[in-house]
C-alpha cells in the first residue's frame, strides 16, 4: 500500500482521544455535574452506559456496561439521557483542530482519531511540540480534556494515548500526563509490559486461550516463535499478532473513511407486541436514518431492518434496490413491507432500521404529483389509517409480492418527492427537527421526530409520579 508520508521510520503519528467525551459534554452544557458521578446513557432497566465521568469510573463504572449495574456500582450516580447531536457538534469542532494541523487524519469515532503529522514537523514542530499545541487548543477552543499518543506507527500511538489518560481508583482520580511520546528505540520496553489484551485482534476469547498458555504480557508473546503462534491460533491471526508484538505496524493514516451504513436502533422499556404500534416507531427511525443520509450527501440501494426478540434471538431483513434513493417515504415503503414480513411470535424487544450500499440520488427523475394515487408508502402522505403499507398490498400478499410494490412505490415517491425532502431539510436546519415531519408521526402530544442516536443506549427510567407516596 502506499504510504504518502515515508517510511515507517521517518512516520509520526498522533492518536488524539478525548477523555470521558459524551460526560464532558453534558458537563461543559450544565456545570452544576461538575464534580459529580455523571453517566450518559439508557437509565432504565434495559439501558447502557455510553459514557461516564471519572468520577463514576472510581466505583468500577464503564462504557457498556447495564445501567442497572453501574446504578448498583453507583447509587448516587446521576444519569443523563444522551444527545447525539451535541456530540455531533463538539466532534465536528474537533476535527476542525485536526484538520488545521494535517490534511492525513483518519478519525475512527467522534471522540478519536489517528493523525500522520510527518508533513507538519517542519512548519509547526515535532511531534510532541505538535501534540501538545492540539491539546492546549483542545482545552481553549472546546472546553474539554484530550489525550494524545506519539510514535511511529498507529499501534504505538494508540496505546501511548491510554497511557496518557487520567486514572480512577477508588481512592480516587489521579490526573495524566495528557501526552506520552514513545521514541522509536524505546517502544519495546514500551510495548513489552503491557497486558496481552492491549494488542489489537486479541479479544476476549484470544485473550483467554493465551493467558492458559501462560502468555500474559506482550513480551511473552514476543518470545514465541512465529511458527508456533501460527499453529495455534492460525496462520494469519498468529502473523499478524507476531508482528505487532514486535512493534511491527506500518498501516498507514487513512484520511478517507466511508460510512458503510447508517441507521437507528431502540431498545424499549418493555417488550412490544403491537404491530402498528412497532411500525410507528420503524417509521420514526426510518425518518431519522434518512435525514442522516442526506445530511451525509448519500443514498441507499439497500434497506435493513432489525428486530431482537424478548428471549435475546435477533433477525434481519434486507431489500436492495437498482437505484440509490433517499426520501424518506420511499425508505418507509421498503422498510414497511420487510416489517411486514417479520413474525410475531414474541415481543419486541429491540427494533431498528439501517441503510447501506450508497450511491448518488437519481435527482434528474421528472416530478410528478400523482394525485389520483394512494397516499405515499412509509407514512410521509396525508395520514391514512394504515400508514407506510405498501400500496395495493393486502394481508394475505406474500413478501415477495410487497416488496415488488414497495419497490415501485419507493421509485415513484423518490422521482416526485425530491423537492419536498430538500424543503423539509432546510426547514428543520432552520426551525429544528421537530419543526415538520411525516403526518403519521404525529401523537396527541404534537409531533414525535427521532433524532439520530436518540435513545440508542436504551430506554430511560420512568418518571417517578410526584404524587405517588413512594
Amino acid at each position: 500500500m502506499d504510504d504518502r508520508s515515508g517510511p515507517t521510520s521517518e512516520r509520526v503519528v498522533l492518536h488524539v482521544d478525548m477523555d470521558a467525551f459524551f460526560a464532558s459534554v453534558e458537563v461543559l452544557d450544565d456545570p452544576t455535574l461538575a464534580g459529580l458521578p455523571v453517566i450518559v446513557g439508557g437509565s432504565g432497566s434495559r439501558g447502557v452506559v455510553a459514557a461516564c465521568t471519572y468520577e463514576a469510573r472510581r466505583f468500577g463504572v464503564h462504557s457498556a456496561m447495564p445501567s442497572s449495574v453501574a446504578r448498583r456500582l453507583c447509587p448516587k450516580a446521576v444519569f443523563v439521557d444522551g444527545r447525539f447531536h451535541r456530540y455531533v457538534e463538539e466532534s465536528r469542532k474537533l476535527h476542525a483542530v485536526f484538520h488545521s494541523v494535517t490534511p492525513l487524519v483518519e478519525g475512527i469515532s467522534l471522540d478519536e482519531a489517528f493523525l500522520d503529522v510527518t508533513g507538519s514537523r517542519q512548519l509547526l514542530g515535532d511531534g510532541p511540540t505538535i501534540a501538545a499545541t492540539i491539546r492546549q487548543r483542545v482545552g481553549d477552543e472546546l472546553h474539554l480534556a484530550c489525550s494524545v499518543g506519539v510514535g511511529r506507527s498507529k499501534l504505538i500511538a494508540k496505546l501511548a494515548s491510554k497511557a496518557a489518560k487520567p486514572t480512577a481508583t477508588r481512592s480516587g482520580i489521579t490526573e495524566g500526563p495528557g501526552v506520552v511520546v514513545v521514541a522509536p528505540d524505546r517502544e519495546l520496553d514500551f510495548l513489552h509490559p503491557l497486558p496481552v489484551r492491549a494488542l489489537w485482534g486479541v479479544g476476549p476469547v484470544t485473550g483467554r486461550r493465551l493467558e492458559s498458555l501462560g502468555i500474559l504480557t506482550v513480551g511473552d508473546l514476543a518470545s514465541l516463535p512465529s511458527g508456533a503462534l501460527q499453529r495455534y491460533l492460525g496462520t494469519a491471526q498468529g502473523t499478524h499478532l507476531a508482528e505487532l508484538a514486535r512493534g511491527h505496524d506500518p498501516r498507514p493514516v487513512v484520511p478517507v473513511q466511508e460510512a458503510k451504513s447508517i441507521g437507528h436502533e431502540e431498545t424499549f422499556p418493555t417488550d412490544l407486541w403491537d404491530r402498528e404500534v412497532l411500525h410507528g416507531h420503524l417509521l420514526r427511525m426510518v425518518d431519522a436514518s434518512a435525514t442522516a443520509l442526506r445530511a451525509s450527501g448519500l443514498a441507499s440501494r439497500t434497506v435493513t431492518v432489525k428486530v431482537r426478540y424478548s428471549d435475546f434471538s435477533m433477525i434481519t431483513r434486507s431489500h436492495t434496490l437498482p437505484l440509490p434513493i433517499d426520501a424518506s417515504p420511499a425508505i418507509g415503503s421498503v422498510a414497511g413491507a420487510l416489517w411486514e414480513s417479520v413474525q410475531l411470535d414474541q415481543g419486541v424487544r429491540l427494533l431498528g432500521v439501517s441503510l447501506s450500499g450508497f450511491g448518488e440520488a437519481d435527482r434528474g427523475l421528472q416530478l410528478s404529483l400523482d394525485l389520483d394515487l394512494d397516499p405515499p408508502a412509509g407514512g410521509a402522505g396525508d395520514g391514512g389509517d394504515r400508514p407506510g403499507r405498501p400500496r395495493g398490498t393486502g394481508e394475505d400478499a406474500g413478501p415477495a409480492d410487497r416488496l415488488a410494490r414497495a419497490e415501485e412505490d419507493a421509485e415513484r415517491i423518490q422521482g416526485s418527492w425530491a423537492t419536498v425532502t430538500s424543503a423539509v431539510d432546510a426547514i428543520r436546519a432552520r426551525y429544528g427537527g421537530a419543526s415538520v415531519g411525516p403526518a403519521s408521526l404525529v401523537e396527541s402530544d404534537g409531533l414525535r421526530v427521532r433524532g439520530r442516536g436518540e435513545a440508542q443506549w436504551g430506554p430511560s427510567a420512568p418518571v417517578a409520579d410526584p404524587d405517588s407516596e413512594d
